[in-house]
């Protein structure tokens, strides 16, 4: 049990690391400021903001730094629906 536990607190440090990396090469980043959740299912890496997939905004990607790179695009995505929505409808 202590090596389960051993194992969960190294993956946890690593995960901390390459996000932090992360945020530390992409300063002004969506995922730098906000700072989603990060999680891994079956073998695919979230990073969420909100509380879930469907009412939040997710990234997915292979490794830590593709969901983060996914959420950021996701999010600046989301700031742009609205803008562009309204300008079709002035034109």
């Amino acid at each position: 049990m202590r090596d389960v536990r051993a194992k969960d607190i190294d993956r946890a440090t690593a995960t901390a690391e390459k996000a932090e990396l992360y945020y530390i090469t992409h300063p002004t980043s969506p995922s730098a400021v906000r700072r989603p959740k990060l999680s891994v299912r079956s073998d695919t890496w979230i990073a969420l903001l909100g509380q879930s997939v469907q009412d939040g905004i997710c990234g997915f990607g292979a490794t830590i730094e593709g969901a983060l790179r996914a959420f950021d695009a996701q999010y600046l995505a989301a700031l742009r629906a609205p803008v562009e929505a309204s300008f079709h409808r002035a034109a």
